[in-house]
Order: C-alpha cells, then sequence, then structure tokens
C-alpha cells in the first residue's frame, strides 16, 4: 500500500484493518447495480484488477462531513480513493453519514462506488475520484444544483460538472431506481412474451432495476435492441439478472 502523508493521515482518528475476504464477481456486479449512487461508475470493469486496486487503498473514518471533506482536497483527484468506515445509523456513533458524504464527494469531484459490511457497527464505502467519462444519476445532477446553489462546490467538482456538459454526459443522466420507467419498446416486447411478462412483473422495483437501467445508458441502439431480446430470453425462461 503506498504510503500516505501524515497530513492526510491526521484527517482520521484510526486506520481500522481492511475487511477479510474478495466478494465473488456476481456479489460485486449486484451490490453494484443495487446501490443508486454507485451507479454513477459504469458497470463494466469490476473484474479481478479493479478489485485488486480497491484492496490498496486506505481504510478511514471520518468525524463529520467537513474532516471527509479535507481529506479531499488534500488528497486531490489523482488520489487511489478511500474506504470510507461509516457508523450504521442504529450505533450512534458520531462519524460522517453517507448522505453526507456524497454531497462532500460531489463537491470535490469524487464519487461513490461499491459498499462492503465490516461488521455490527459499520460499513465501508468506496470513494474514489471521478473516472473520465464517468456517467451521472440524475439524483447527482439535481444535487449539484443544490450544492452549487449553497455555494459549496470546489473547482475541482465543479471542473467534472463542466465536462459532463461539455460531452453530453450531464444531458443524459439515468434515472434511479425509484423514479426510472420501463420502456415502452421493451414493454411491448414483455407483453408480446407471456412468460417474459409475468416473470419481469413478478419482479420488485429493486430488481428490475438492473434491467433498465442498462437500457437507459447503453450508448448504441443496435446494441440496445440485442439487449431488449436478450433480457425477453432470460426472462421467459423464468431467469433474472
Amino acid at each position: 500500500m503506498p504510503r500516505r502523508s501524515s497530513r492526510l493521515a491526521s484527517a482520521a482518528t484510526q486506520q481500522p484493518p481492511a475487511p477479510d475476504g474478495t466478494k465473488p464477481r456476481s456479489r460485486i456486479l449486484s451490490r453494484a447495480i443495487k446501490s443508486e449512487a454507485s451507479l454513477d461508475t459504469p458497470l463494466k470493469g469490476l473484474g479481478s484488477s479493479t478489485e485488486a486496486a480497491a484492496a490498496d487503498i486506505p481504510t478511514l473514518p471520518f468525524a463529520d462531513a467537513q474532516a471527509f471533506r479535507r481529506y479531499m482536497v488534500e488528497a486531490g483527484t489523482a488520489a487511489p480513493g478511500v474506504w470510507l468506515k461509516i457508523a450504521k445509523k442504529s450505533t450512534m456513533i458520531p462519524t460522517v453519514t453517507y448522505d453526507e458524504a456524497i454531497d462532500e464527494a460531489l463537491c470535490c469531484g469524487w464519487i461513490d462506488g461499491q459498499r462492503r459490511p465490516l461488521d455490527a457497527r459499520y460499513f465501508l464505502q468506496r470513494f474514489t475520484p471521478r473516472r473520465r467519462r464517468s456517467t451521472w444519476s440524475q439524483r447527482n445532477v439535481d444535487k449539484v444544483a443544490a450544492l452549487a446553489a449553497a455555494g459549496r462546490m470546489l473547482p475541482a467538482g465543479t471542473a467534472e460538472v463542466d465536462a459532463a456538459q461539455a460531452d453530453g454526459r450531464w444531458d443524459r443522466a439515468y434515472a434511479g431506481s425509484s423514479t426510472i420507467e420501463v420502456p415502452a419498446d421493451f414493454r411491448a416486447l414483455l407483453d408480446a412474451c407471456p412468460g417474459a411478462a409475468r416473470t419481469f412483473d413478478s419482479l420488485s422495483r429493486a430488481a428490475r432495476y438492473p434491467y433498465l437501467h442498462r437500457l437507459q445508458t447503453v450508448k448504441k441502439e443496435e446494441t440496445r435492441t440485442r439487449k431488449m431480446a436478450e433480457f425477453v430470453e432470460l426472462l421467459d425462461r423464468g431467469d433474472t439478472l
């Protein structure tokens, strides 16, 4: 693990050990899909090389949002990231909360990613500088508007917003699981295949989201058409993602 400067280390009160074990790829994908905010990070590329890189970043707790903000400012956008140790709500332990961390990350040009369990009191949430060409969720687009209005955005965060607006990613921001709708053409394909429709309609909103998110974020129309056919075939067999 690369050595951290004393200034960065001082932003946290302690450094607990990294979580034991490596999640299977399927479970990593499942967690990435189910976390709406983490979907700002592209789903592909979550293979062994990314998992190995994740093991090399520090695990740190922060007492409050300002401490985490200072850490990201000092670390900059070339940093490998951090596993943020966050106390569960039921514990009443004073740490930065997940929602607070999301806001500060947007201000600093960072992004949340994979979540991991730690123990009965804490979970780990990965935060990294936003990668070039990473997608944006509509939820985070809306958050940035509020943060900018409050004067909280920093230059690094504003630069990421400007880049996304310039290349079209801002306008292509995808909906979250609570607001995303079933596309009409996908609905028509489902209705034409009763078995697929029954399977899909039996799914919870969260379980439907992986299908809808992928259809919304795919770049090429021919790829989207192929994906819809694959999903219908999968669902018709009674299988799911």
